[in-house]
């Protein structure tokens, strides 16, 4: 017999220490590409959320799957150093939309060619339909550490709730 409980934990270690790992390398290898456009990851991070279109502060933290107060404190970095500005929201008074200067811009403009060559260089390693694959298998990933939480939040954490019963 199986123990399954126990080979699901080791999965989600597995997971989440990969993750974490690769996370590190994302982080090392951004702050790499940013530096040279007078960038950090983080900045490079927040002004790549709303060069689409502005968010409020709030939107880009759902979006990066962190904190408000994380991205308030460098939202108003990027507004000071001019690479960044604050306007009006018309849909809601108070939460003013971020949106990137022509400054923020020009310095993600000027990450653009190093990035390339990296997503080029990652294509090739992993070959164009294992990168795609690799897209996918992540978005489904948070998509489902995303349907947890919700629940969580809805029903209480997991550690509330009784456990299954052994047979």
């Amino acid at each position: 017999m199986t123990d399954a409980p126990r080979a699901q934990q080791d999965l989600l270690s597995a997971t989440a220490l990969g993750v974490f790992r690769l996370n590190g390398q994302f982080l090392g290898v951004a702050e790499e590409l940013a530096r040279p456009a007078g960038l950090t990851a983080a900045w490079w991070q927040v002004l790549g959320a709303v060069l689409g279109e502005p968010l409020p502060v709030a939107g880009v933290a759902r979006a990066m799957g962190i904190t408000r107060q994380s991205v308030q404190r460098i939202a108003d970095l990027l507004v000071d150093k001019g690479l960044a500005e604050y306007v009006p929201n018309p849909a809601h008074r108070r939460a003013k939309l971020l949106r990137p200067t022509a400054e923020g811009r020009a310095a993600i403009q000027r990450i653009d060619p190093a990035h390339a060559d990296l997503a080029a260089r990652l294509a090739a390693e992993l070959g164009p339909e294992r990168f795609e694959q690799t897209v996918r298998v992540l978005t489904r990933l948070s998509e489902a550490m995303d349907a947890i939480s919700s629940a969580d939040r809805q029903d209480g954490p997991a550690s509330h709730r009784p456990a299954p019963a052994s047979r």
